[in-house]
């Protein structure tokens, strides 16, 4: 039994109102049950309540025993001195007021709905055997409540994320540009060198990458000179003259990479090398020195496809490392890997602009996201697997990743909207 549990038994009134009494036989009446209550304190505020023909009117604490009012320290706490009723699944102990009178105590344990219980246990009992405790049931929710509560969990997903743009914001003096570029450079280097390409970022202070600007050789000499790719002798002209131009910048500006994550090539696709990531990022920020003002005007994909549609430099048309050359080809942006910058960097950011700005209309965000193709890893393929069709975009999936970390890995199903649908037996 989960204290969880009886507070969705009270909340959804399933048990046996009717026969609702208090643990010493008076009558009682709910007339409110009162406001859930997510923060410290009684679980349910503003209740009322009538026993005996005396109306009260206060809060409503809930336990699974009634000792565990003294097991959480209660009585010596002036916030529950309000408390009206104790409701428990099983009452082993009296519970006084201040002034020795006792609290009314109401059992719920023989007046649970059994529907209700059996729900209840089938959901979340065993749990360790399943991919999610609904796996069995999951297809049988329709699409009407499978998008609407994906839509709620997206927005819990993009709340997270905006949460340390805020504190990046903050960082560096509410410099959307800045933090734009820290973001983009830290998704550029993807899963295995995302902490690696963000260390580069935050190693160089943004007023550079506004002075190099309209050179891409001097702005590729500081990526690549930050990233410690500079630091071997290699007989190679390009190389020596990046390092050549890096050592001047360094000196110029007073540059330290101490604190640089070194980068990953192993396990790595060749176009995901960070070299080329990085000689991908230094066009990019020349090509378009405010990219700010364009990726919070543009509000679909294609022109966002249009706008990422960066290359490397001529070298790395022939080259995947310094030392070896290959037949030459054009290495730009996939549509793939802008979709990932779509999803990852570029919604985020528009979303915490967009509320900084005080407009939360959301049907911009979700137009943008829904625009894109869903993602493929292993938690949506097994959600595709319980319920065709489950995710038919990124929000979809990145909804998707977000209830299995959040609800099912939590075994949260009694904060989630389809858990909770389940229990009541609306399924």
């Amino acid at each position: 039994m989960q204290e969880e549990f009886l507070h969705f038994i009270w909340k959804y009134k399933k048990f046996d109102i009717g026969k609702a009494r208090t643990t010493n036989n008076l009558n009682l009446f709910i007339l409110d049950f009162g406001n859930h209550n997510h923060s410290s304190g009684p679980d349910f505020l503003n209740a009322k309540v009538e026993i005996d023909h005396q109306l009260w009117a206060g809060n409503v604490e809930i336990h699974i025993k009634s000792s565990d009012w003294y097991l959480h320290r209660h009585e010596t706490d002036p916030n529950y001195d309000n408390v009206i009723l104790h409701v428990v699944w099983e009452d082993d102990i009296e519970v006084f007021r201040k002034d020795n009178s006792t609290i009314p105590t109401l059992e719920l344990k023989k007046l649970v709905h059994p529907d209700s219980l059996q729900n209840y246990k089938s959901l979340l009992l065993n749990g360790s055997k399943k991919w999610i405790n609904c796996e069995k049931d999951f297809h049988f929710f329709d699409d009407f409540t499978m998008k609407n509560w994906l839509e709620r969990v997206y927005f819990e997903r993009l709340e997270k994320k905006s949460i340390k743009i805020a504190e990046m914001l903050k960082f560096t003096e509410n410099n959307w540009e800045e933090v734009l570029f820290k973001l983009l450079f830290r998704n550029f280097g993807l899963k295995l060198n995302g902490d690696s390409f963000e260390s580069i970022a935050n190693s160089i202070n943004f007023k550079v990458i506004q002075k190099l600007g309209s050179s891409p050789f001097k702005m590729e000499a500081l990526f690549f000179g930050q990233a410690g790719l500079l630091n071997k002798d290699v007989d190679n002209v390009y190389f020596n003259s990046l390092k050549s131009e890096y050592q001047f910048l360094k000196k110029k500006y007073n540059l330290d990479e101490s604190t640089v994550i070194s980068p990953h090539f192993f396990r790595l696709r060749p176009d995901n090398f960070p070299s080329i990531r990085l000689s991908q990022l230094s066009q990019l920020y020349s090509n378009i020195p405010h990219l700010f003002s364009e990726v919070i005007k543009i509000k679909n994909k294609k022109e966002f496809y249009s706008l990422f549609n960066s290359s490397t430099s001529e070298f790395w048309e022939t080259h995947y490392t310094f030392k070896k050359e290959h037949k030459g080809r054009k290495k730009k942006l996939t549509q793939n890997f802008i979709d990932l910058l779509i999803i990852n960097t570029i919604v985020p950011f528009k979303y915490s602009y967009l509320k900084e700005i005080g407009n939360e209309e959301a049907i911009e965000i979700l137009n943008l996201v829904e625009q894109v193709d869903q993602e493929k890893n292993s938690i949506v393929e097994n959600f595709n697997l319980l319920r065709s069709k489950t995710a038919t975009n990124s929000a979809h999936s990145q909804a998707l990743v977000q209830l299995k970390t959040e609800y099912c890995d939590k075994n949260a199903c009694l904060q989630c909207g389809l858990g909770v649908k389940l229990i009541r037996g609306l399924i």
